[in-house]
């Protein structure tokens, strides 16, 4: 299992997994209008401050996630999708643990926050057992046809053991 950086070649599976409009909003927030294409990817991963990677497994992609610079020793972790035929398995801590890593060891990150609807509870359990913990709920800033959805705002210290 390896992270490493997102290319133009992986454009393609990216735009694949994001496959309805939901699932798109639930993914990139209001970031990204659906259907998802080359050019937006392009245009967002050209921001200085996005560092976007891939998770594979057996040489498969498997994940996605981007480490974003907030401030000075804080960044944020935002975008995650784990592809379907690899939900359940755990493959998301592993993405999440090298992450967390690479954020200490290569940007000196002392801290990362990420943002997760709060009924997704799955992607809520995983970030709570890395150690995150909801720091506030936001209703009312973001909806999806009509239906407000609630918007728990986690952080982590990367002072504390993993």
């Amino acid at each position: 299992m390896a992270l490493r950086a997102f290319t133009r070649s992986d454009y393609e599976r990216l735009i694949n997994w994001i496959d309805s409009d939901e699932l798109n909003y639930q993914w990139g927030g209001p970031t990204f209008d659906f259907p998802l294409n080359a050019h937006q990817i392009s245009q967002h991963c050209a921001h200085p401050d996005v560092w976007p990677f891939m998770f594979s497994v057996s040489g498969e992609s498997a994940g996605y996630a981007e480490l974003v610079e907030t401030s000075e020793g804080h960044l944020r972790i935002c975008r995650v999708f784990i592809a379907k035929p690899f939900r359940g398995q755990g493959i998301a801590n592993r993405m999440f643990y090298q992450l967390i890593q690479l954020a200490k060891s290569e940007y000196r990150a002392d801290a990362l926050s990420l943002a997760v609807f709060e009924h997704n509870t799955a992607a809520k359990r995983c970030y709570e057992s890395l150690g995150f913990v909801v720091t506030s709920r936001e209703s009312g800033m973001r909806s999806f046809r009509g239906e407000s959805w609630v918007l728990l705002r986690m952080e982590k210290s990367l002072f504390s053991s993993d």
